[in-house]
């Protein structure tokens, strides 16, 4: 089984609660760690913008990305939301075994 970390921006703590509490009951993540305050530097639309977002960091399988990924594309603001993922390795064998648990009966 190949597990991943989800990385999303978000503009508000409030969306990343509502879509975060969404994944969880349809059981398509384990896990969202959410840092409510980082500070970005980006290029839009040709200009150096900055603006504080909220960092979301989910766990699933990597089988359910492209689901997680397809919900947040529908329901999150952001015109280009980041949404990349990264493989979990060398992770403690009880917190993978959690994990699967937590999403073996994805209602989604």
């Amino acid at each position: 089984m190949v597990y991943v970390q989800i990385q999303w921006t978000t503009e508000s703590l409030q969306e990343a609660k509502t879509i975060a509490r969404a994944l969880l009951e349809k059981r398509l993540i384990a896990c969202a760690n959410i840092l409510p305050e980082v500070q970005s530097l980006y290029l839009w639309k040709g200009k150096i913008e900055e603006s504080t977002e909220v960092k979301v960091f989910f766990k699933t399988t990597d089988s359910l990305f492209l689901k997680v990924r397809d919900y947040i594309l529908e329901h999150a603001s952001y015109d280009v939301p980041e949404i990349s993922k990264i493989e979990i390795t060398g992770a403690n064998p009880a917190y993978t075994t959690w994990l699967q648990e937590s999403v073996t009966q994805s209602a989604n």
